[in-house]
């Protein structure tokens, strides 16, 4: 069980590092993933790369 939380704990902070590397354009985009990723962890992962992600590039 202590492994589950541990490999939950490293997605979580790759999704955090993901946002932060991403190359956004002007505006608060980043900001908003942010937020969305620390406030909500599983939604907000779970978004980033099914939607986020696409729209970085």
């Amino acid at each position: 069980m202590f492994g589950l939380g541990i490999i939950g704990f490293l997605i979580y902070a790759y999704t955090i590092y993901d946002v932060l590397t991403s190359g956004f354009g002007p505006g608060n985009d980043k900001i908003v993933w942010i937020l969305v990723v620390i406030f909500l962890p599983l939604l907000g992962t779970l978004l980033w790369f099914l939607v986020g992600k696409r729209s970085a590039r």
